[in-house]
């Protein structure tokens, strides 16, 4: 199938980049509901809405929500226990949307607005101090999958920016120990 129709599927998800579908990110999965080779009821944050309108426009009958993803359920968004808060900085990278801010050792926090309520920070933490609460905003609209998906996109940008400047480092670090006679051609890989 093609990436129109991959973009139309992606443009009914709710861009939580959860993960329960399966597939790395809502995008993966609008991917592989394009090319048929996945069901189109495999995203618990959509609901049975989102199942009718992918059904809709993939031309396919409605199904349950698989009952290995998970369970619909209200929007919610992470909370963290300052007082329970180590600063271990584990929350932060499993973020898909950068909604959590700290630093190493310092109180951690979620900004609220941002959070998708993926659930991934959970297990990420080694003191248990998040928990999911109910969203002030219950009703997760397409303006909202919007943000996460433009917040989503930046965030793998600047990843991958940050490791194609680590690997230009590592590669000048390599040219200067060969120039200095510290490291011989055949180790340079």
């Amino acid at each position: 199938m093609s990436d129109a129709l991959a973009l139309r599927i992606d443009a009914i998800l709710p861009q939580t980049q959860c993960g329960k579908c399966g597939y790395a990110g809502c995008w993966p999965y609008a991917q592989a509901l394009s090319a048929g080779n996945a069901d189109l009821n495999r995203c618990p944050p959509g609901g049975e809405a989102g199942i009718r309108a992918l059904a809709d426009l993939l031309g396919r009958p409605v199904k349950p929500l698989a009952a290995e993803c998970g369970v619909e359920r209200p929007r919610l968004t992470a909370i963290i226990d300052e007082s329970l808060c180590v600063g271990c900085v584990k929350c932060i990278p499993p973020c898909p949307v950068d909604a959590i801010l700290g630093a190493a050792k310092q109180m951690h926090t979620v900004l609220h607005a941002l959070c998708t309520g993926c659930e991934l920070c959970l297990p990420a933490c080694p003191v248990d101090c998040i928990s999911l609460v109910p969203a002030q905003n219950p009703v997760w609209d397409h303006s909202d999958a919007a943000l996460a998906r433009k917040r989503y996109q930046s965030r793998l940008q600047r990843l991958a920016r940050l490791e194609a400047e680590q690997a230009e480092a590592r590669r000048r670090q390599k040219e200067k120990l060969l120039q200095a006679g510290l490291l011989k051609a055949d180790n340079a890989n």
